[in-house]
């Protein structure tokens, strides 16, 4: 055997060892966070280099956008860039196997969750802007004394449309008495001195829907009057007349009285003592008395702001603002808090509080996210998609062999012998390139085994007609070869431009198929051309230079 063929089989054996290589599933550790504790642990997994798709695993499949409605946002694409990466650590932190998280275009986020059949909690964590305000509640009764205001501009703006509140068994909801009796008579003033017991409940549009909470800043709307309350504070009038410095946000639980339920409203001060920005940590618990709850850690910068603003106000209630909605009912500043508090969930289930805690933990979105396309494969369909496309494939590979063998005989059957080496070198390229393997990516791995033979039908026939013109088999061989790369190449070449223009322009299923197209190409490249050639070398030099070729 001379150096050469040496040679070339010793590269046809790397190639081997190192495909099998990739393709050998292997045992990695891996430092994850507990969902339940969140206490970080090593996990051993089994990870199998090539990833399914959602096609053929099952699972949610999300499109976002950015929610122009919520605000112009300037820079759409550099904006997608920044909440890509806060949507990528929360998938993370989910614990899905195998996720795909990836820009598309300059507008547009693609979420594919395997295995994940949640619609409503996939979007949720997806969408949740997890923007976190610690806010002062109002206690110079500002919304009171602003009322007068507020009734005028609901009247300006188009008059009211008044929702009458109901109870269980459709009687009008009588209003909560929250003064005592001795206080209903007297006149209340403020720290100027001004009288403000008139301020609530004056019969004017707005005013008649909202009572006095419990505590200061708080105020109660009964259930169904909530979509007039909510119509009216998102009129430009009212929000002009609203008292300046203030903000107002809906609480996230309700009151019961009787058999009549109310939402809370709280007023709060407009600036923050402090920002999410600060958290470092968030993990779920549950408290005896208070259910479940989110701990949360502050870094200490956050800390020292934390500690001085609150310190400032002790005495005074805290509310916990997420997503501009009132985190339970707001504690009273005991002392001052340092790097570490809690955020009380009552009534949540644990799910939302793991969920809570994990997308706080990523951090806020940038700018809000909106779906625009939302779909669930199921795992059946996945096993359905595998079944019929190894079909597919099988009856492909198997037809293609037969004509090979049958019209060329001996140079067909090294050409089937390569294409086993091609089917390796292919999915050693895939799982080098982490790509997901989809439906549409079989389709293309089974298109491209076609093409890897077409080179050798385009060498075969030249060497046939080498052969005619009577030249040595040998002779043949390379002239056969030669002569033919050109037209390989350009076919090739064509092919893969056309691979590129599908994987940019592109979504998912079609990026799938034009990665596996790319990587089948370059794998029959070495298989058609490298590979077969050296097997044509290897039986010239054992039969030391034949005389007839059967082909």
């Amino acid at each position: 055997m001379n150096a050469n063929i040496r040679n070339r089989l010793l590269i046809i054996l790397v190639l081997v060892v190192a495909s099998v290589w990739a393709l050998w599933p292997r045992t990695v550790t891996v430092r994850e966070r507990d969902p339940k504790t969140g206490v970080f642990k090593d996990t051993t997994r089994t990870r199998v280099p090539l990833k399914r798709g959602l096609d053929l695993q099952g699972g949610m499949y999300l499109a976002l956008e950015v929610d122009d409605t919520k605000g112009v946002v300037q820079n759409k694409s550099e904006a997608i860039d920044r909440a890509l990466k806060v949507v990528r650590n929360r998938i993370d932190e989910f614990g899905v196997s195998e996720p795909v998280v990836q820009k598309v275009g300059a507008d547009r986020i693609v979420v594919e969750l395997p295995g994940i059949d949640d619609r409503a909690r996939a979007e949720a964590l997806v969408q949740n802007s997890a923007f976190l305000q610690f806010q002062i509640t109002d206690k110079t009764q500002a919304l009171e004394k602003a009322l007068g205001r507020l009734d005028a501009a609901v009247k300006q703006s188009g008059g009211a449309t008044l929702a009458t509140a109901k109870t269980d068994t459709g009687r009008s909801a009588s209003p909560l008495n929250l003064f005592s009796a001795a206080d209903s008579g007297k006149a209340k003033k403020d720290s100027t001195g001004n009288d403000t017991s008139t301020a609530v409940a004056t019969g004017g549009p707005f005013s008649k829907l909202i009572q006095p909470g419990q505590m200061p800043g708080q105020y109660l709307v009964a259930k169904n009057d909530v979509p007039t309350v909510q119509s009216y504070l998102d009129r430009k009038e009212v929000q002009a007349a609203l008292p300046p410095g203030k903000a107002v946000h809906w609480g996230s639980e309700d009151l019961s009285a009787g058999n009549a339920s109310y939402a809370t409203l709280y007023v709060v001060d407009a600036r923050p003592i402090i920002t999410g920005e600060y958290l470092t940590d968030a993990k779920p618990g549950s408290d005896p008395t208070e259910g479940n709850l989110v701990s949360f850690t502050l870094n200490n910068e956050g800390g020292r702001r934390f500690r001085t603003e609150t310190g400032k106000h002790i005495g005074d209630y805290m509310a916990i603002v997420l997503d501009d909605r009132v985190m339970g009912a707001p504690p009273v500043i005991q002392s001052a808090i340092g790097t570490r508090g809690q955020i009380t969930m009552r009534g949540a289930d644990l799910q939302k509080t793991q969920d809570l805690a994990l997308v706080l933990r990523a951090g806020a979105l940038p700018v809000p996210l909106k779906v625009v396309e939302s779909r669930t494969i199921g795992s059946s369909l996945g096993s359905d998609s595998i079944r019929d496309g190894m079909h597919a494939g099988i009856a492909g590979v198997a037809l293609v062999i037969l004509i090979m063998i049958f019209y060329y005989r001996f140079s067909g059957t090294l050409a089937v012998a390569a294409l086993l080496l091609y089917l390796l070198f292919t999915l050693a390229l895939l799982a080098g390139l982490e790509a997901t393997v989809t439906l549409p990516g079989l389709a293309g791995l089974v298109l491209s085994i076609g093409i890897a033979l077409d080179a050798n039908v385009l060498i075969f026939e030249r060497i046939r007609e080498e052969m005619v013109h009577g030249k040595t088999v040998r002779a043949s061989i390379d002239e056969g070869f030669k002569h033919a790369m050109s037209a390989i190449i350009d076919s090739n070449v064509t092919t893969v431009l056309t691979a590129l223009v599908l994987f940019e322009v592109g979504t998912g299923p079609v990026k799938g198929f034009a990665v596996t197209l790319m990587a089948g190409i370059a794998a029959s490249m070495v298989s058609s051309i490298f590979v077969v050639r050296t097997f044509f070398l290897l039986w010239l030099n054992r039969t030391r230079g034949a005389q007839t070729l059967s082909i």
